[in-house]
């Protein structure tokens, strides 16, 4: 079982950010990732359709052999996070509570934002989890839809990224957040523009690192981690899947991931089976 690769699922390329923490902090792990870019995005889709993609990309890897699932994506984590993690036997991280603790831990003034998909901000789901923690916290969130379709296709470096994203935080910056929580992982790929227009005595919240601690303190807890003893003889390795382009998704993870000799390979997923809990 420990040998087994931490799976990996989200809409595209974001989840992408959340594997890069987990190479660096658990680099004796291996992993295998699934990005759903033929049907992305998926803030616009209802929460009781993205729940049946997250199902079918989970029932894909489980059937790959997995020993953890991370469910990569902030839309996905809203939809289907509790019932995945009710049905399965196998530990399953989301990527909203860590981003919701580290916000409550980092914010100076009490004046949080949230800026997500439409689906993420439609659930409401940061804010339940934060009030429930802290109830005196002021939350403003707000859906920047276009910024995952900027990350999607690669047209990040533009005037015209800059000048979306200067819109879309502009009722961020007339509330005077101090704290801003990146709620979804195509977000950090446009971590550096959101941070100068919000400016620097905004903390951005990235849940990526918090998620990846998540994980290493459940593998420790369920005694599945690597050491690096194993790793010597069976050395980590890092599979990736999409449903989209190869081509397009390998330039893309290559580049993120520092890893010029990666391969991503095409991936056809369907069907929804929902199995027993004691099912391994």
């Amino acid at each position: 079982m420990k040998e087994l690769p931490i799976g990996f699922i989200d809409s595209g390329f974001g989840g992408l950010t959340v594997v890069k923490q987990s190479l660096k902090q658990l680099p004796n792990e291996s992993i295998i990732y699934l990005g759903d870019s033929a049907r992305t995005p998926y803030g616009p889709r209802s929460l009781q359709e993205v729940k049946r993609y997250i199902w079918q990309m989970t029932n894909y890897l489980r059937e790959k052999g997995i020993k953890m699932l991370v469910i990569a994506c902030n839309t996905g984590t809203a939809a289907a996070l509790e019932e995945i993690r009710a049905t399965l036997a196998i530990p399953v991280v989301g990527v909203i509570h860590s981003g919701c603790r580290t916000a409550i831990k980092n914010t100076t003034g009490g004046h949080v934002g949230v800026i997500g998909t439409q689906g993420t901000i439609n659930s409401n789901m940061y804010e339940e989890v934060m009030l429930e923690k802290a109830d005196t916290l002021n939350i403003t969130s707000i859906a920047c839809p276009e910024f995952v379709e900027l990350v999607e296709s690669q047209n990040i470096e533009t005037d015209e990224a800059l000048d979306i994203i200067n819109h879309r935080l502009e009722p961020l910056k007339e509330a005077k957040v101090d704290s801003l929580v990146l709620g979804c992982t195509h977000y950090p790929l446009l971590i550096d523009k959101i941070q100068k227009v919000m400016g620097p005595e905004v903390t951005l919240i990235d849940s990526g690192v918090e998620t990846i601690n998540e994980v290493s303190t459940l593998l420790d807890y369920f005694s599945l981690s690597r050491t690096a003893e194993e790793a010597a003889l069976t050395p980590a390795t890092q599979a990736i899947y999409t449903t989209g382009n190869a081509s397009e998704f390998e330039t893309f993870a290559r580049q993120w991931l520092k890893q010029p000799e990666l391969k991503v390979q095409e991936c056809d997923i369907k069907g929804e089976i929902i199995v027993d809990r004691h099912d391994s």
